[in-house]
């Protein structure tokens, strides 16, 4: 009896010898974005069939959400949700910074602590890139394990966004939703939505159908590059639904993605006009161009009909995106239609506006109070404040700058124009999201921004006191289509510079590491590779 149990004790420690998981090396862990600190432990935890998941709180939902069904799809293994015991665990704890998380990973449990939603998430994306699918030759059996370590996180920026234009070239909700699964993977908080534009405007808006009846397709479009001359010699167009679009807000929302859209006002403004003739300055009935670049009739800021449009416009607009950010547009806008137009300058007359840049600032302000006392925020380009940051055109060249301060709740999307007025807008107390576009334009070749110029670029403007630091929000990625007519073309742009921006907005400058992150990108391409996503191939 004495030998039979002591043969069944050494039986039961062979398997449990046998069930230690192997132990990492830290040369096999490579994150995007690169974390604040990991510590590697022995051994690992090994996902397996029927594993439950301790969740207690609303806030943890998302994550669980999402965590069971990339198991589910990664592995066919089925994790269920247990109130009191589990290997996985949710776990609340104040204190921590908005957006950050801990994550412990242990042989026989994985803890996930966070103090919000976005905590809960991003621990959760960290844990999927962790995932290592182990596959034994000689049993021919297939694990699938997580390294034993410790990771204390937390984001450098609040916003993080992507821009993907769809005026140009209407993309649809099944690519939208596509480029939402890797900004969230790669801890991007913030889809910035550019439907509307001189070339179609991409949102149902029910009381203006003729919106998207006539401004959402156009005969033709330019192909190639700017006053190429050439043409598809095919229509484009397209539109999202009311439905439509609060499908995609709503998938966002699982992602923990905000969706803001952009509206332009009140130039850019050519697929409206062309749909109401009434709105523009000139009174001419034109059609969708063809042509991409800056046209020059402007909404007639003047009217209170129009005002009143645009007020109808934003108020289903507010309905459909939760935001708490809408964006107005407001750059590039053409002043040569007001200055001729005599009801406009009898306008500015009547009212002592000295200046183009003055009515628009004027109109913005309007617009702002507008959207302030609908609860929401305004944004806009950085030409909202008045300044002439294209002196370089030759149709702005001589524009005045403005005497009339923007009003204050606004957001100020820096793109263009000397980095001092970044440094002053910051100064005086607005929000700042930098995009300069030298540094952050999608649209611009690899040669003109490599993959290593978008990793270096830095939201924070040089020689910015540190006290207003908390004035730059963070940086936006933008996506602008005018050449990029399908979603392979948008891809190979946006794919792998994408994970470059993901990292300025998430990891501090000191952890920051152009070599890392190529080896951690190297690893995030095979996961693109299973997606067939047609990204750039410029590493080396």
């Amino acid at each position: 009896m004495k030998k039979f149990i002591f043969k069944f004790a050494l039986l039961l420690l062979c398997i449990s010898c046998a069930e230690k998981n192997r132990t990492f090396t830290i040369d096999e862990i490579a994150l995007l974005p690169k974390v604040d600190s990991l510590v590697l432990a022995a051994e690992s935890f090994a996902f397996k069939d029927g594993q439950q998941l301790i969740m207690n709180a609303v806030e943890q939902q998302i994550a669980a959400n999402d965590l069971i069904l990339f198991v589910k799809s990664t592995a066919d293994f089925d994790v269920t949700v247990n109130e009191n015991s589990g290997s996985i665990y949710f776990e609340k704890t104040e204190g921590l910074p908005a957006e950050g998380y801990e994550l412990i990973v242990t042989p026989k449990k994985i803890t996930i602590k966070a103090n919000d939603q976005a905590g809960y998430f991003y621990g959760v994306q960290t844990l999927k890139q962790l995932l290592s699918k182990e596959v034994s030759p000689e049993t021919n059996t297939t694990k699938y394990l997580v390294p034993s370590l410790t990771i204390q996180d937390s984001p450098r920026f609040q916003w993080r966004a992507y821009m993907l234009d769809e005026s140009r070239y209407f993309h649809g909700e099944e690519f939208v939703k596509e480029i939402l699964d890797q900004m969230a993977l790669l801890k991007m908080n913030t889809f910035h939505w550019h439907l509307v534009d001189d070339a179609g405007w991409r949102v149902e808006i029910k009381k203006y159908p003729l919106l998207t009846e006539v401004g959402g397709f156009r005969k033709d479009s330019e192909i190639d590059t700017w006053k190429s001359g050439k043409t598809s010699g095919e229509p484009h167009g397209g539109f999202y639904t009311q439905e439509q679009i609060k499908s995609i807000v709503a998938y966002a929302a699982t992602k923990n993605i905000n969706v803001v859209p952009e509206i332009e006002m009140p130039g850019h403004s050519s697929a409206a006009i062309a749909a109401y003739t009434w709105l523009g300055t000139a009174g001419i009935d034109i059609e969708v161009p063809i042509k991409f670049g800056r046209l020059y009739d402007n909404y007639d800021v003047t009217n209170p009909k129009v005002i009143e449009f645009l007020k109808d416009v934003l108020t289903e607009v507010f309905e459909l995106f939760p935001s708490e950010v809408i964006h107005i547009g407001g750059d590039e806008v053409g002043y040569k239609v007001w200055e001729d137009s005599k009801h406009v300058q009898a306008y500015m007359k009547e009212n002592n506006i000295n200046s183009p840049a003055d009515l628009q600032i004027q109109f913005t302000n309007t617009i702002s109070k507008f959207i302030e006392e609908n609860g929401r925020r305004m944004m806009g380009w950085n030409e909202i404040m008045g300044k002439n940051i294209h002196k370089g055109f030759e149709e702005k060249k001589n524009d005045k700058e403005a005497e009339t301060e923007l009003a204050k709740n606004v957001v100020v999307h820096f793109w263009k124009g000397d980095v001092a007025l970044a440094t002053d807008a910051a100064k005086k107390g607005y929000g700042i999201v930098n995009s300069l576009h030298s540094n952050t334009y999608l649209d611009y070749n690899y040669e003109g921004i490599s993959l290593e110029k978008a990793y270096g670029f830095n939201p924070i403007p040089e020689g910015l006191e540190e006290k207003y630091y908390k004035n730059i929000y963070g940086l936006g990625c933008q996506m602008w289509s005018e050449w990029t007519p399908t979603n392979k073309d948008v891809e190979r742009q946006t794919f792998p510079r994408i994970a470059a921006y993901a990292e300025v907005g998430w990891t501090t400058l000191e952890n920051k590491d152009f070599e890392s992150f190529k080896i951690a990108l190297k690893k995030m391409q095979l996961h693109w590779d299973s997606l067939g996503i047609n990204y750039a191939k410029v590493l080396e």
